[in-house]
């Protein structure tokens, strides 16, 4: 599904990815962990195009991104980051929902004017994503009237109007409290268990542990080590037994 290789970022010359290499398969759930500061979210935002690369490969459903050949950066053409651009999602750690429209506009807002769809064909769809949400009663109510959790997973829902190969999660539960967390952690097992790809910034261990197939600990914009939950979660390696001690 997704293919990064050689992915380097700097800011002011500092060097925030130093070389990543990461496959992730389809209906693969990937819990990318690390301290603060290490290029996991920056990663992401590279995916999504939110960030460009200085260097590298990323090849996402057969669609190529970016390439570096001969030392040279290319993009791909407009049509091209267009039609990846629609096969990526993200949700972000503050929620970014617009506070001037209803729950039901900001799902179908997107749908509407990107996908094209009609009104009745996007409020169907986001009826249907509000309800895996848990969610169906608060369709007309606005931002400022939802929980924490509840607007995380009105925004869940907003990333999946858009049918999504591959949804991104940067940091979800890091603003809420520890009941809101498991209200919106429960939609992200739900969406594991439907086979939703998934690659997920967390400092929620258990998650990483218990729904990830691929867990990456990265540290210093690189990969210390990855591997299934129990090989990162009984490593020998001594920096990453420290960091899972914290």
């Amino acid at each position: 599904m997704l293919s990064a290789t050689g992915i380097h970022k700097g800011f002011d010359g500092l060097g925030v990815l130093r070389g990543i290499d990461l496959n992730v398969e389809k209906g693969e759930v990937v819990a990318l962990i690390g301290p603060s500061g290490s290029g996991k979210s920056t990663l992401l935002r590279c995916l999504n195009q939110l960030e460009s690369v200085d260097s590298g490969t990323i090849v996402l459903d057969g669609l190529t991104l970016c390439r570096t050949l001969g030392g040279k950066l290319t993009y791909a053409d407009p049509a091209t980051l267009r039609r990846i651009t629609l096969k990526m999602g993200m949700v972000f750690q503050s929620y970014n929902l617009f506070p001037h429209m209803s729950v039901m506009q900001n799902l179908t807002d997107a749908p509407m004017r990107v996908r094209r769809l009609s009104r009745a064909q996007a409020t169907e769809r986001a009826r249907e994503l509000l309800a895996k949400v848990g969610l169906s009663d608060k369709a007309d109510q606005y931002p400022y009237q939802l929980s924490g959790g509840q607007q995380q997973r009105v925004a869940i829902a907003r990333a999946l109007c858009m049918d999504p190969e591959i949804l991104c999660f940067d940091e979800p539960t890091s603003a809420l409290d520890p009941e809101l967390t498991q209200e919106v952690l429960g939609v992200m097992r739900a969406l594991a268990a439907d086979n939703m790809t998934m690659m997920v910034v967390t400092h929620e261990m258990d998650f990483a542990r218990d729904v990830a197939d691929q867990v990456v600990f990265m540290e210093g914009g690189v990969i210390v080590e990855q591997g299934s939950p129990s090989q990162i979660f009984d490593s020998q390696n001594p920096r990453t037994r420290q960091f899972l001690r914290m």
